[in-house]
Parts: structure tokens; C-alpha cells; sequence
């Protein structure tokens, strides 16, 4: 089957899903990249192995700038530019890095965006093409 061929399914809301879940978590990045930024610079993230090697603004640079891509690549995702299929998976998992270095210090939360991000791998991966034929 070319890319021609590729026809709608009832799969394509697996697309949409991932669609939304990186607008949903390209928002809360960029809140959480701010919050660091105008918060107080005595605050750090503390786990059971110690300090992180980064601080609070170089963490919120960091969120700050994955979150905006991220909700960039969402919008595009959801217009169904083919490009954002591989562009949205590169991104998620940094974002899914980013996650574990930060999962003794916000376990619960940590866990829930990564297994989002997992999803949005999958949908994108396995029934990604037939966001272009919708």
C-alpha cells in the first residue's frame, strides 16, 4: 500500500488523540517553563540521588522552548501536515526524557506524562499515515 492508497479508519482518532494530548502538553510546558522563570531562584529540584545538575531557569528555558515546539508541532499535527508525524515523535521523546530525570522529584506527574507520551509515540508511529487521508 503506497501512501495514495492510505484510506480512512476508524484508527485515524488515534492521530487526533495524539493531536491533542501535544497541544494539551505543549500548554502545560510552556506554563511550567514560566513558573520556573519568574519563580523564586532558590528553588530547586530535590531527589533521593541529590541535586540536579541544571537549575530551576535552565530547567524552565528548557520546558519553556520544548513546550512552544511542541504546541507548534501540535497544531501542524492536527492540520495533518505529514511532517509532523516524525517531528512530534523526536519531541516527545525528549519530552519523555525530560521526564524520568525529573520523576524523584514529581513521581506522580512524571509517570502520568510519560505514558501520555508512550500513546502519542504509538498513535503517530502505527496509524499516523491515515492522519493524511482524513
Amino acid at each position: 500500500m503506497t501512501d495514495n492508497d492510505t484510506t480512512v479508519t476508524g484508527w485515524v482518532g488515534w492521530g487526533v488523540f495524539a493531536a491533542v494530548v501535544l497541544i494539551i502538553s505543549g500548554l502545560i510546558n510552556v506554563l511550567h517553563g514560566i513558573q520556573a522563570l519568574i519563580g523564586p531562584d532558590t528553588l530547586y529540584f530535590v531527589g533521593e540521588a541529590g541535586l540536579f545538575s541544571l537549575d530551576v531557569e535552565a530547567w524552565g528555558w528548557f520546558h519553556l522552548i520544548l513546550g512552544a515546539l511542541i504546541l507548534l508541532v501540535g497544531f501542524a499535527l492536527w492540520a495533518g501536515a505529514t511532517w509532523a508525524r516524525v517531528i512530534a515523535v523526536i519531541l516527545v521523546a525528549l519530552n519523555a526524557i525530560a521526564q524520568i530525570t525529573l520523576i524523584a522529584a514529581q513521581p506522580w506527574l512524571s509517570i502520568a506524562v510519560l505514558a501520555l507520551d508512550v500513546l502519542v509515540i504509538y498513535a503517530l508511529t502505527v496509524h499516523g499515515r491515515e492522519l493524511k487521508a482524513r
